[in-house]
């Protein structure tokens, strides 16, 4: 494959070349190969990244930020939670694409999701936005995102998720954002987060 996209670059049939949904250890791969046979690295990875998913920081940021990749996030709304719709104590509305799709993506508890979602209102409040530009603009503000890939359903879902360019969350705005969408990353990480010998070592970049 990556012979292939070499032959494609050079033939000026592409200028870059990415990737999506590969896990580190993959990508890592492709990258050592590539640099081998002196053959296009990848320059971006299209990933899942949003306050409700925050699995990318663990390991493919760091890797990101090392080698040089950059994030086209996908679904950063949360598989549409993160819409203004869904609120504690009331039913999913008929129209959200939950109703069809939540199975096809990572379950998320909640209680976390309410408290998530909480968190956003106060903020979209404080700063006169959408919880949806908040959700965004938050994802823009993290380490090795390049871009986020919006899914609008109309014109003016669209004209709301562009209204997240242009301003910037205050670090305490994100400060909170951060720590209520919080959870214990899996072993090996989460000794890099709560010991601080491996914290020192090894800072997270988030």
């Amino acid at each position: 494959m990556l012979s292939t996209l070499d032959r494609l670059v050079r033939a000026g049939k592409l200028r870059y070349v990415g990737v999506s949904n590969f896990a580190g250890w993959q990508l890592m791969k492709s990258l050592a190969i590539a640099d081998r046979h002196g053959w296009p690295r990848y320059v971006a990875h299209q990933v899942y990244y949003s306050l409700l998913g925050r699995d990318y920081e663990w390991e493919l940021m760091p890797l990101a930020r090392d080698q040089g990749v950059g994030a086209l996030v996908w679904s950063p709304l949360g598989w549409g939670r993160l819409t203004e719709k869904i609120r504690r104590g009331q039913p999913l509305p008929e129209a959200s694409r939950l109703h069809a799709t939540a199975q096809f993506g990572p379950p998320v508890d909640e209680q976390r999701l309410y408290a998530v979602v909480d968190v956003l209102d106060a903020i979209a409040a404080e700063t006169g936005r959408s919880v949806p530009q908040v959700a965004i603009a938050w994802l823009l503000s993290r380490p090795t995102v390049a871009s986020v890939i919006i899914g609008a359903r109309d014109e003016a879902q669209l004209r709301d998720n562009l209204g997240a360019v242009g301003w910037l969350l205050s670090a305490d705005q994100i400060k909170r954002l951060d720590e209520v969408s919080a959870v214990m990353p899996p072993y090996p990480y989460y000794p890099y987060r709560i010991q601080e010998g491996f914290a020192r070592l090894n800072p997270p970049l988030v």
